[in-house]
C-alpha cells in the first residue's frame, strides 16, 4: 500500500476544503438554523411531539443525514471529476498508484469533509433543542458509514459525468427526493398504511431510521436491517468502482 500517494491525494483535497473553511463552517450553521426556524417553529407548533420526542429534536438526525449525504456526494464527485475535466487524471493513472489508493485518498477526504459538517450541524442543533444520544457508538458508526458510502457514490458519479450538468443530475433528481421522502422530517408510521409500505422501498428510510434510533431509540425499521442496508450499499459501490478501474469505463479515452 502506497501510503505516501494516499496522503498526497488526501492532503490536496483537504487543502481545498480549508481554503474555504469559513464558507464550509457558516453554510451548514445557517442552513440548519433556517430549517429549525421553518420546520421547528412552523410545523413544530402544530406537531408538539413524535413518539414522545419533541418535533425539533426529532428532525435533528434527518437534518444531519440530509447535509452529510449531499455533501459526501458533491465533494467526492467534484474531487474526481475535476482532474478528469482538466486531463490530469492520466498523470495519476500513469503513476505507481493503484485504484484502491486513489479511492482511499479521494473518498477519505470527501468523507472527512462531510463528517466535519455533520458534527457542526449536531453542535448547532444543541442551541435550538435538547438532544440526547442513547447509543453514541451506533451514532458514530452510522455517521461514518454514511459519509463513506455516499462518498463512494459521489466518486462513481464523478467518473460517470461528462459535464457539470450531469454531475448534479443524480443528486438533484434522485438523491434529494429520496431523502425528503425517507422520513427526514417525519416518521413513516405517521403515513397511511399503503404509503408506509411504499416507503419501505426507499433505501434512505433505513439510513435515517437507524441513525435516529442511535439518538432516541426510535426506528421505523429494525436496526439490524438498517445496518445491513448501509453495509450492502457500501459493498455495491465498492464493486462498481472496482469494475470501473478494471475496465477503464469513462476513464480511458
Amino acid at each position: 500500500m502506497n501510503w505516501t500517494a494516499i496522503a498526497a491525494i488526501y492532503r490536496f483535497e483537504m487543502a481545498r476544503f480549508f481554503r474555504t473553511l469559513a464558507q464550509s463552517f457558516l453554510s451548514p450553521v445557517l442552513s440548519t438554523s433556517l430549517y429549525f426556524v421553518v420546520f421547528g417553529t412552523a410545523i413544530g407548533s402544530r406537531i408538539q411531539q413524535v413518539e414522545g420526542v419533541s418535533y425539533g429534536a426529532f428532525i435533528v438526525p434527518g437534518l444531519i443525514m440530509l447535509s452529510v449525504v449531499m455533501l459526501s456526494i458533491s465533494n467526492a464527485s467534484f474531487g474526481i471529476y475535476f482532474p478528469k475535466f482538466l486531463g490530469t487524471i492520466y498523470e495519476l493513472l500513469s503513476a505507481p498508484v493503484n485504484f484502491i489508493e486513489i479511492v482511499i485518498g479521494y473518498v477519505g477526504a470527501a468523507a472527512t469533509k462531510a463528517l466535519f459538517v455533520g458534527l457542526v450541524i449536531l453542535v448547532t442543533a444543541t442551541f435550538f433543542v435538547d438532544i440526547r444520544i442513547e447509543h453514541p457508538f451506533a451514532m458514530a458508526a452510522f455517521l461514518i458509514l454514511s459519509c463513506l458510502s455516499f462518498s463512494l457514490l459521489g466518486f462513481i458519479i464523478g467518473i460517470w459525468a461528462s459535464n457539470f450538468e450531469q454531475m448534479s443530475l443524480v443528486p438533484q433528481l434522485v438523491v434529494t427526493p429520496l431523502i425528503f421522502l425517507g422520513g427526514t422530517f417525519y416518521s413513516i408510521s405517521m403515513l397511511p398504511p399503503v404509503w408506509q409500505t411504499i416507503s419501505l422501498f426507499n433505501p434512505v428510510v433505513y439510513l435515517i431510521s437507524g441513525f435516529r434510533w442511535s439518538f432516541y431509540g426510535l426506528s421505523d425499521v429494525p436496526i439490524l436491517l438498517s445496518l445491513l442496508a448501509i453495509l450492502a450499499f457500501t459493498g455495491i459501490c465498492l464493486a462498481v468502482i472496482g469494475w470501473i478501474f478494471k475496465t477503464g469505463w469513462r476513464i480511458r479515452s
